[in-house]
Order: C-alpha cells, then structure tokens, then sequence
C-alpha cells in the first residue's frame, strides 16, 4: 500500500511551496512533486493535447503551458477533460514512486497543489504553506504579471487559504522574509524527526 508515510505539502498559488519544498530538501526531507511529474506526463501526451485541444497549445516537443493554462481557466469542459486525462497517470506515477520511499520507513512529502480540493490521495497528515490572502495575490500578480481579475480568478479557483490552513496539520508561515520562513522549515522538520522517533 502507497502513502504509508507520506505527508501531503500543500498551499495556494502563490503561497511560496516550490522555495519551501527547496528548503525542506536542504534540511533532509524527500520530497516527491507532483507539479513535475505532471509537466513530464503533459509534454509525453502532447500529441493528446494536439488532437484534443489544437496545433497552438503544442511547442515542439513540449506543450505550451502557459497557453493551455489560459484555455483551462476559462473553459470549465476544456478542464475536466484534460484533468479527467492527466490525473489517474499522475496518481499512478505517484503512487509507484511513493511505495518505493515507503520503504525507507520515515515520512516524506508529496508536494500536491490541490490535495484538500480533489481528495484523490489518502494521506493521513498535511503541512499548508501559509500566508494571507491579500499577500497571496500581491505575489501573484507580482510574479506573474497578471490583472488583478485574472489573478483573483485563478486563486478562486482553488480552496481558499484559509480554509486549507484549519484543515492543515502544521502550517509553515511564509508571510515574512526568507530567513522566518527558514526558521519555520527547520521547525517542522524537528517536529517531524521528534515525532517519527517517538514512535519508534
């Protein structure tokens, strides 16, 4: 059985979980990504996404991401489709690489973008990268370059921050600068290495 010792590391667009996920490997963790195995099942099916979307959301050997981003936002029958597609290979791809770390018998993470949205993984224990909602958005629309509608439309299209937060096990707070929220890694990572040796 997969997902024995996993913990799902979840947040919002936006909410910082790629640098987070960089500095829990730093402090030890393993970590398996979900957003890069999706990206490598995309650009694999592309001919898929030719036949079923069109020639313009495919950039040679890869498909053009950003575009295809922009169609599924708007369409919600263009959203199911590909989700319907991309999520069972996903999953299966997840699952066989979880039950290999599941044998190491200490817990690592899977980073899932929307893991309390689908609730497609039966992972007991979460981790939420946190910060406020109107920060959420500055960043977003810093990083990204979007309207402000744009933006609000896509992190609405996710479960609100903090509604994931209440559901959350820990929360790592990246409201503030790189060195709290290094600090805050650490921490979980010390309360993951304290509880895991209790129950040894």
């Amino acid at each position: 059985m997969a997902f024995k010792y996993a913990i799902a590391l979840t947040g919002g667009i936006a909410t910082g979980k790629s640098t987070v996920a960089s500095l829990l490997t730093l402090n030890g963790m393993r970590i398996i990504d979900a957003d890069s195995i999706s990206h490598e099942i995309l650009d694999a099916s592309r001919e898929w996404v030719r036949e079923n979307f069109g020639d313009e959301f495919v950039e040679g050997v890869k498909v053009d991401r950003a575009k295809l981003g922009q169609l599924i936002f708007s369409n919600s029958e263009a959203k199911k489709k590909l989700e319907d597609f991309l999520h069972p290979k996903i999953r299966a791809e997840i699952e066989k690489i979880s039950k290999k770390q599941d044998s190491f018998k200490f817990p690592y993470l899977i980073d899932i973008p929307l893991f309390f949205e689908k609730g497609a993984y039966d992972i007991k224990e979460s981790v939420v990268v946190y910060v406020p909602k109107d920060l959420q958005l500055e960043r977003f629309i810093k990083r990204n370059g979007y309207s402000k509608e744009e933006s609000l439309r896509r992190i609405e299209s996710q479960m609100d921050i903090e509604d994931k937060k209440k559901k959350a096990t820990w929360i790592i707070d990246n409201s503030k600068d790189l060195k709290h929220l290094q600090r805050e890694c650490e921490e979980f990572v010390e309360k993951i290495k304290a509880k895991y040796l209790e129950k040894k």
